[in-house]
């Protein structure tokens, strides 16, 4: 061979320098997982009518809509104090991609109101909010930042449509659930002070009467959302006695009935580490015109219901972070050629991969069955109540504490480069740090979990329940597998109710918290595992369960090799392609 002609012919057969990125790739298609719990648990019909959509956000996500959030990140939002003309009239500037993200999320894609207005997508009823956290999923694979917009406008909503006046409803309600981008109005919710974050007793934001409204004087801190139309806020009304008891919940309009400005102002956007394309920031209330929402001596209480929505929602938004970031860490294992070898053939990095993929699998796993739950109750049981008021602070906790891990993790499988802005595990990094704040910091929601939800509330009972129903229903997993978890499942539950139980025991919240979720989530990837192999004949998923009980529950000894034929005959089986029986995944289940 000539050799020129030897030349090219290396060049041609030579791996790229730099493994590709994700770019280009369908978030739907790419996740044969969430098909699979679509299909567990929403009836054939829905599904049916929401994959074609649920593909066609994929296509977007991995494309147009992430080179969008590329650019909202790189140029953030900026405030101005006065118009052209030398009013003044505050408004903020956003980059013309972030306008085009909104244009998807509220316009084409309705995700704020799917639970609240019917008709969306061509569906002729309300979605249940199984079907809606997975437009959420797909979306915030691309963008997180506006994730919080659609969140509290749909929560705005909700609050408002649950305790508002005939009146209020009237005026307001419509626009916080349109589709139609030139009438929607976005939403916000104004909760922090300088005060209290988590101690909302201890806000200083004061109401007084005036007519058939209220004028609201204070300031809050951290306002995500900051030019939103409609805000729903909690200020302490004139005369109130102290604690959240004496909160009341307020609509504050952003514009008064004749056009001009309600009576606060932006202070200052917040420069933040993630998050950057959403505006966020410090509010002055100056007699602002507000309406009560509701009773005024409940409204930490009405607030609290908003509160736990955003909460899973926030699971469901860390919980596709990691997704992201596993589609990456896999997308370089599978391209990247080192030392002659590709990194997914290489035993470490598989080890690595199996890590990343085992918490987003289990995230996964509980935000849909938290959502299902929140279905559930919503249709009037009171036992998926109780099981909502566990798994929504079990979720938000654990989840967004391992998306931080994923991320990181992901970002280290690219090496240099995935700490270059370019490459979008920068910024999912970045964003993963939110999570673990918003809606409470780690510490408050375990203690949420621990005193309140099973201290006060009793929801270890109907959490226990539900796991047990689950090993009762998964009559196709192996007997010895699901005994082994109704025994961890026991042994959590009583951990919790053990910590629950005594005040000087708060120093384990944590780590009750995280066994709950660990145990919970084994249960139901055996339980998924079964039904998926019903379905089509692969069982795969119960491998997790195991891993999930292997690595993140079962204590070893550091100092004893862990690393053999099983551990390694269920990681090929979870990287790999081919659907696997459940004789043969119940051969490594039972295996050393």
């Amino acid at each position: 061979m000539h050799p020129l002609h030897q030349d090219r012919a290396a060049a041609a057969n030579r791996p790229g320098l730099l493994a590709p990125d994700t770019s280009g790739m369908n978030f739907y298609r790419a996740d044969p997982a969430l098909t699979d719990l679509l299909r567990l648990h929403l009836p054939d019909a829905l599904f049916c009518h929401i994959e074609p959509h649920l593909d066609r956000l994929g296509g977007l996500a991995g494309g147009y809509l992430d080179e969008c959030a590329r650019l909202a990140d790189r140029h953030p939002p900026v405030l101005h104090q006065r118009d052209r003309f030398g009013g003044d009239t505050q408004y903020i500037e956003y980059h013309p991609a972030y306008r085009e993200l909104e244009k998807a999320a509220f316009g084409e894609f309705g995700i704020h109101a799917m639970s609240l207005r019917k008709g969306i997508l061509g569906w002729p009823d309300k979605y249940p909010v199984v079907a809606k956290h997975a437009f959420t999923f797909l979306f915030n694979q691309a963008e997180f930042g506006l994730g919080c917009p659609i969140n509290v406008t749909d929560g705005c909503a909700r609050l408002l449509a649950n305790f508002g006046s005939e009146a209020l409803k009237a005026r307001y309600l419509d626009g916080l659930t349109q589709t139609d981008m030139s009438r929607l109005t976005q939403g916000g919710q104004f909760m922090t002070e300088k005060e209290g974050g988590s101690d909302v007793g201890t806000l200083t934001t004061t109401a007084m009467p005036e007519g058939d409204h209220w004028r609201l004087h204070g300031e809050k801190w951290f306002c995500s959302n900051a030019d939103a139309e409609v805000v729903m806020l909690l200020a302490r009304p004139e005369g109130a006695g102290p604690g959240t008891r004496g909160v009341g919940l307020f609509l504050m309009p952003r514009r008064l009935e004749d056009g001009s400005q309600n009576h606060y102002r932006i202070v200052r956007l917040k420069d933040k580490l993630g998050t950057r394309s959403m505006a966020s920031g410090e509010i002055k209330l100056e007699g602002a015109i507000a309406y009560a929402v509701g009773r005024l001596d409940r409204g930490f209480v009405q607030m609290a219901e908003m509160v736990n929505s955003s909460r899973l929602s926030n699971g469901v938004k860390s919980t596709a972070l990691m997704r992201r970031a596993h589609h990456d860490a896999m997308t370089v294992a599978r391209n990247r050629v080192v030392f002659g070898q590709r990194i997914i053939d290489l035993p470490l990095a598989r080890r690595q991969l199996m890590k990343i993929g085992l918490a987003t699998e289990q995230a996964l796993s509980m935000s849909f069955l938290t959502a299902d739950a929140l279905d559930r109750a919503e249709a009037g049981s009171q036992d998926a109540a109780a099981l909502l008021r566990i798994l929504t602070p079990t979720l938000k906790f654990r989840a967004t504490r391992d998306a931080r891990k994923v991320c990181g993790d992901a970002l280290e499988m690219r090496g240099g480069i995935g700490y270059i802005e370019e490459f979008a595990t920068a910024r999912l990094l970045r964003d993963a740090h939110l999570g673990s704040i918003w809606e409470g910091t780690g510490n408050i929601v375990a203690i949420d979990a621990l005193t309140r939800a099973i201290g006060r509330h009793g929801a270890d009972n109907a959490l226990a329940a539900d796991l047990g129903a689950r090993l009762d229903d998964s009559t196709d997993v192996p007997q010895t597998w699901r005994d082994r978890l109704r025994e961890l499942s026991d042994r959590a539950v009583g951990f919790a109710r053990e910590v629950a139980s005594r005040g000087e025991n708060e120093g384990e919240a944590r780590r009750a918290t995280s066994l709950l979720y660990h145990v919970a989530s084994a249960v139901a990837l055996a339980w998924e595992g079964g039904r998926i192999h019903a379905m089509r004949g692969d069982a795969r998923r119960l491998l997790l369960s195991r891993l999930v009980i292997d690595h993140r529950i079962a204590a070893g000894d550091p100092f004893r090799l862990t690393e053999n034929a099983t551990q390694r005959a269920m990681i090929g089986h979870l990287l790999g392609d081919r659907d696997v029986g459940i004789a043969e995944v119940g051969e490594l289940l039972s295996a050393a």
